[in-house]
């Protein structure tokens, strides 16, 4: 299935290129899942002392849920966080409003920032791309 998803990936992303819309192959999921690229800049990561909080959607804060805070996306919302300087990417669920520090776009969890090697800098810069409700 890989072999098949790595030779069909190069197609898909130069056909839907003029459509601003870069289709992914969804390892986890391993189907074709369309993403819609964002506003990217600086991410940074929820510590743990934020555990049990509530959020602005009303959950409670979980460090170890891939989640994540934005400040304009609705609740809900799946988005694919992609590191720039390594090229590792997690998709997390928006449940909360943020971030709030002046130059950030999105506060993930300490999950999230695991995923994409964000935990040891505390920052990171990022791209964005809001994945379509199926």
């Amino acid at each position: 299935m890989r072999a098949f998803s790595a030779m069909l990936l190069p197609l898909l992303l130069t056909a839907s290129a003029a459509a601003q819309e870069v289709p992914i192959v969804d390892e986890a999921l391993a189907e074709i899942v369309p993403e819609t690229e964002i506003v990217g800049g600086v991410a940074s990561y929820y510590g743990n002392e934020l555990a049990g909080n509530r959020t602005a959607s009303g959950e409670r804060f979980d460090p170890g849920q891939l989640t994540a805070a934005h400040r304009t996306l609705p609740f809900g919302s799946m988005v694919r966080v992609t590191n720039v300087a390594t090229g590792d990417s997690v998709v997390v669920r928006i449940n909360d409003r943020g971030p709030f520090a002046h130059g950030r776009v999105i506060d993930v969890s300490h999950a999230a920032a695991r995923e994409i090697g964000l935990h040891r800098s505390g920052t990171a810069r990022v791209k964005l791309a809001l994945l379509a409700d199926d």
